[in-house]
């Protein structure tokens, strides 16, 4: 009998920790992991340097600043302990950020950055990073990937399927069971259309992180 080898699907997943939307999207990969053979791997980006030169709304700016170390911190993380860290120190951060929290202070955030670490058995020191000033080349490099993949028209997170990116999904909650699998393969097919562009409409709901 002839064997089927099962695909594996390759998906690369950019996110800001702080960022809301690239919480959702990242449960929702990994609910559609539960059931589809996917390899995920993580890499940080940076709100800040997306928005840094954007000056529609300062106090926005300000913040992102504020909390641009979580990223600096992931960014160490992955550099001292290597890439596959993120999935864990990611989740420890997630997990005390948003089930309380759609935007955090710089204090709640570094502390969750701290408690993550520990959580995922890295040192905690490196939570020094936090307060670094600028940003590390590795950092930089990482998050240019995402933006030369996608444009510098779109955000947090960038998901790229099967060699395929956009920016996105931006989902309010996050999918489960087979609606993450119909999601899985809507995005994996949109992604793989040259021409596509964009599906959006207004949000009108604060995001569900249940």
């Amino acid at each position: 009998m002839a064997s089927h080898r099962v695909r594996i699907h390759q998906v690369d997943f950019w996110f800001d920790p702080v960022c809301p939307y690239s919480w959702t999207a990242s449960r929702w990969l990994l609910e559609v992991e539960r059931s589809r053979p996917l390899d995920i791997r993580w890499h940080v980006m940076s709100l800040y340097l997306l928005n840094e030169r954007r000056t529609e709304d300062p106090s926005y700016i300000t913040y992102l600043a504020e909390v641009s170390g979580v990223a600096k911190v992931a960014s160490a993380a992955a550099a001292a302990h290597g890439q596959a860290v993120l999935r864990d120190l990611y989740a420890g951060f997630g997990t005390r950020i948003f089930d309380e929290w759609r935007y955090a202070s710089a204090d709640e955030c570094r502390s969750a950055i701290v408690g993550a670490l520990a959580d995922a058995g890295l040192p905690t020191a490196l939570a020094k990073a936090f307060d670094s000033d600028g940003f590390s080349p590795l950092l930089r490099d990482s998050h240019e990937t995402a933006v030369a993949l996608v444009g510098d028209e779109c955000g947090t997170p960038v998901t790229r399927i099967d060699g395929h990116a956009c920016y996105g999904p931006i989902l309010n909650s996050i999918p489960r069971g087979e609606m993450a699998e119909r999601v899985f393969d809507g995005a994996q097919l949109l992604a793989g259309v040259p021409d596509f562009y964009e599906l959006k409409r207004t949000r009108t709901t604060a995001p569900v992180f249940s």
